[in-house]
């Protein structure tokens, strides 16, 4: 297990221990993975996926999401910085309308595009927010939202704007181990390693497969 990362210990006992998460049609949870999905919900703390490739993350993410009721989904590439998930201002359009005289370049709000997690954020029911992938972003990243995601708030400078969530969003993040990641970011996330299924899993993979299909 990562370094800093959370566990579960005790958390059976909590008595605000929520079980929101109990798999799915599509998806055959096992209880360590429902137990991962809960607890992050209940201790309101990112959850982290790791596990080789073809192993179900990115699956997993979009199951809970769908459960939910409200997926918000995030893919990661080299290039992505945290500012894109917050938001960005469109210099460019701004400059081009005010070379055609366009009314618009007088309300800078205008030309903020909200990112994901301002949409997560301004939800009016919990949302569920995908980061896929982290590890192949900068090695920055993870660490450059850890405010954000903390407080649950950002300040938008160019409109003097300060961002509150409604409700705390489902932190889901996948990662292959590309990368290492940051451990101030570790240590605020509930951590889950998800292994190649055995046969009882696959058995009841196909099972479930069959009767969503009306053929056992």
């Amino acid at each position: 297990m990562p370094k800093g990362l959370l566990t579960y210990t005790g958390i059976f006992s909590r008595p605000d221990f929520r079980h929101a998460f109990e798999g799915s049609s599509q998806y055959v949870a096992t209880d360590d993975i429902k137990l991962a999905v809960n607890a992050a919900m209940t201790l309101e703390r990112p959850l982290l996926i790791k596990g080789e490739p073809g192993t179900g993350k990115t699956m997993l993410a979009e199951e809970v999401a769908g459960a939910l009721g409200m997926p918000l989904q995030w893919h990661i590439k080299s290039t992505t910085e945290a500012q894109q998930g917050l938001y960005e201002y469109d210099t460019v359009s701004r400059l081009r309308d005010s070379q055609l005289g366009d009314e618009r370049v007088k309300e800078i709000c205008n030309y903020i595009v909200k990112g994901v997690l301002w949409q997560a954020f301004e939800a009016d029911q919990q949302a569920v927010l995908l980061t896929d992938e982290i590890d192949k972003a900068d090695t920055e990243f993870p660490d450059d939202l850890l405010r954000e995601l903390d407080r649950m708030e950002f300040y938008v400078y160019e409109t003097r704007e300060l961002v509150k969530a409604k409700h705390r969003p489902l932190v889901i993040t996948t990662s292959n181990n590309e990368k290492e990641l940051p451990d101030a970011f570790l240590r605020r996330c509930c951590f889950h390693y998800i292994k190649f299924p055995d046969a009882s899993t696959r058995i009841s993979s196909k099972c479930i497969s069959r009767i969503s299909a009306r053929t056992c």
